[in-house]
């Protein structure tokens, strides 16, 4: 089993404040009068009201659910994930900072994938942990995590934790669920795997019973941000056993998620026919962009996300097109990492269909195919 820092270990710190919801769970009543917190009940909020409306304004006065019980029962439902299976936190990003704080200690050796998803890095660096960087595997139509060459640098390396994406951002390649499995096989026992699956939701399987499980020695993150168009109230989960997810619970802030995000996660997540709609009309948007690119030449990556990966001959390249793409005010991604730098990613939105609009990458593609 994977271990956590010593100072996790025994009792730990404790929060000093679980918040009015769970206690009001805990003693199986509502306390209307709250005379002994310091949060501003009794200010009218005029211009809030005004601007946003009541039921808005009504969410902003108290701190959030820190147990996010009413999102947690409704992901339950519809995952068929077991309640203390999952935590709530403001979104994936903060998920990755809370699992590298519950998991390493300052030194420790972590693993990802050269060019994956670079917030990883960012906070594992400030986390003070030691950052080894295989490179993705490459070949015609393939640019992908290499799981065997994350598993050898974690023996390697004595790695406390690796990192790994899937669907994989930047590439948007899917591992399926037996690699994954035998991914934590090959890792050392006391190594924690990290899986964000922050498009998960645009796999075809998405709904499948492997994707409700908690794994051992596995912390599963999600978001709220994509196919649920929540990006900006930053909502996410975690998947873990709960022996997991308590030591999260012990440094884990506990009012990240805001009351006015909770309450949006419920409403949204209470109508998940327009997530699938939506998560539908992605899926197509992707493949007509993905065919449209084909046919013009380009190296396309397969993707189970909501984007499409151009590999084109060269970083220089890239930079020129991204360039001249930022110039007539469009928007994609590349990537800064030296491994990746040739890679540009489109959103799948319908404004990238509009013709014209990527016109200088399409030339970029005919010139060069």
């Amino acid at each position: 089993m994977p271990r956590y820092p010593d100072h996790l270990t025994g009792d730990g710190p404790a929060n000093p404040f679980p918040g009015l919801k769970a206690l009001e769970r805990r003693l199986d009543r509502t306390l209307p009068h709250q005379l002994g917190s310091n949060e501003g009940l009794d200010m009218p909020h005029r211009a809030l009201r005004a601007h946003f409306g009541d039921a808005f304004t009504e969410q902003v006065y108290r701190y959030g659910d820190a147990e996010a019980m009413g999102v947690r029962t409704r992901l339950s439902a519809l995952l068929g994930t077991p309640l203390d299976h999952l935590l709530v936190d403001a979104g994936a990003d903060s998920l990755i900072a809370l699992a590298l704080r519950t998991t390493c200690e300052v030194g420790d050796t972590v693993i990802a994938t050269a060019g994956t998803y670079p917030t990883f890095g960012y906070f594992a660096r400030g986390q003070g942990c030691r950052l080894v960087e295989p490179a993705d595997r490459e070949a015609p139509g393939v640019l992908a995590p290499d799981l065997e060459a994350l598993a050898a640098a974690a023996h390697r390396e004595n790695a406390r934790l690796v990192y790994l994406a899937n669907p994989d951002n930047p590439s948007g390649h899917l591992h399926d669920d037996d690699a994954i499995l035998t991914l934590r096989e090959a890792l050392p026992d006391d190594c924690w795997l990290l899986l964000d699956e922050a498009y998960g939701d645009f796999r075809d399987d998405a709904g499948s019973g492997f994707a409700a499980r908690a794994l051992p020695g596995v912390v599963r993150l999600r978001t709220l941000s994509k196919a649920h168009g929540m990006a900006g109230l930053r909502v996410g989960y975690a998947i873990a056993e709960p022996a997991v997810l308590a030591m999260m619970m012990k440094v884990r802030i506990h009012y990240a998620v805001s009351a006015v995000s909770l309450a949006a996660a419920e409403v949204v997540l209470d109508d998940m026919a327009e997530v699938r709609q939506h998560v539908a009309d992605v899926k197509a948007r992707r493949e007509r962009l993905a065919e449209h690119f084909r046919t013009l030449g380009a190296d396309v990556l397969p993707s189970a996300t909501n984007f499409v990966g151009l590999r084109l001959p060269s970083a220089e390249l890239a930079a020129e097109v991204h360039q001249a793409l930022l110039n007539d005010g469009v928007l994609v991604a590349r990537l800064a990492h030296p491994k990746l730098a040739n890679v540009i990613r489109i959103t799948a939105v319908a404004d990238a269909l509009e013709p014209g609009r990527l016109a200088p990458l399409e030339e970029a593609v005919k010139t060069h195919a």
